[in-house]
């Protein structure tokens, strides 16, 4: 591999001189509007939802059109788990992946990679392929490629079209917002984004400075959540808060404790806080649980990262992706019984 060809590969993410992760800024912005002469309005199955169940920051999407009711006007396709040097690929026909909607890309019929959809847009695309991507299938365009966008423009946009269960569902109620949006800042920060900080940085200094912000930031959450009046991050209402740290804890004692070198404590045997609630929202809301698609999120991170894994093995554990709620690691049962 030339330099430049080094320079822009998918797999380049830590910063040359420093070691530490660098995370792209998405290409595209706008937004789906039910205001009078948007340029993107609200309609029902005019656009396309690409997502990858591996990918965290898609899990959102996925997660909010499910609480939203948006299933009948918004369709997705998820792409294959594996993504290689062209980026995420699409399922081929007749090709056996678990979870819903993983096929062929049902919009375009010769499109076998989502990078065919942006340069579809823009033929001198040369940023990443992302997932989510937002598209609309009557202008042929991309409407945007940012999850935390995506996912705000679809707790209002199709309001209009829904039934009141749905529509009187809101994710970011007024009397949140500051409290939210501050919770946001070190949650994508140190936790979100403090995943990959610390599993692609190229240094011994990266790592530690990324992986111990991401430890303080998970001790802060279990101490708010140990305060929580009800099972989610803000008592008996579900929120942005919720969904956008589930993607991230979901993941961890799956791929993030071994595979990006998290390894100071797990989910289940450290954060009995947030152990709770990650398994309330995986097995009582089905927005959060149908969506979560552990062969996905395994095999992607382990045979993807050729940088960190370069044989692609998929370890065995941890026993059972995720606990029921009524079960606890020994060593938690032990404790328990101590007290």
């Amino acid at each position: 591999m030339s330099k430049s060809e080094e320079e822009k590969s998918i797999y380049n993410w830590a910063d040359k001189s420093t070691g530490e992760f660098k995370r792209q800024t998405s290409a595209f912005r706008d937004w789906i509007s039910n205001e009078a002469g948007a340029q993107f309005p609200a309609e029902k199955d005019r656009y396309h939802l690409y997502v990858s169940y591996a990918c965290p920051w898609a899990h959102r999407a996925l997660i909010v059109r499910k609480l939203k009711g948006l299933e009948d006007f918004l369709p997705y396709t998820s792409v294959h788990w594996h993504m290689g040097e062209k980026g995420w690929r699409f399922a081929e026909k007749g090709e056996d992946v678990s979870g819903d909607n993983v096929t062929p890309d049902p919009v375009h019929d010769d499109f076998t990679h989502l990078r065919n959809i942006y340069f579809e847009n823009n033929q001198d695309y040369s940023g990443r392929f992302t997932v989510p991507t937002l598209y609309d299938k009557k202008q042929r365009r991309i409407v945007n490629n940012e999850s935390s966008e995506i996912i705000r423009m679809l707790y209002h946009a199709f309001d209009d079209h829904l039934p009141d269960k749905y529509k009187q569902l809101d994710l970011l109620p007024e009397d949140l917002k500051e409290e939210i949006e501050q919770t946001n800042e070190w949650t994508y920060n140190d936790i979100n984004n403090g995943v990959y900080k610390s599993g692609f940085a190229t240094t011994q200094e990266a790592y530690e400075k990324a992986v111990t912000t991401l430890f303080k930031s998970l001790d802060k959450a279990e101490e708010q959540l140990s305060k929580s009046t009800g099972p989610y991050y803000h008592g008996d209402r579900v929120t942005e808060a919720d969904v956008r740290l589930y993607t991230t804890i979901i993941r961890f004692d799956a791929v993030y404790v071994q595979h990006f070198k998290c390894n100071i404590r797990d989910i289940r045997s450290g954060y009995p806080a947030l152990h709770k609630w990650v398994r309330y929202l995986y097995w009582k809301n089905d927005a959060f649980g149908s969506t979560t698609e552990f062969t996905h999120i395994k095999g992607h991170y382990t045979k993807s990262h050729k940088q960190i894994n370069p044989y692609g093995i998929t370890p065995i554990g941890p026993d059972v992706n995720i606990l029921p709620l009524d079960e606890e690691v020994p060593a938690v049962k032990a404790a328990l019984k101590s007290k």
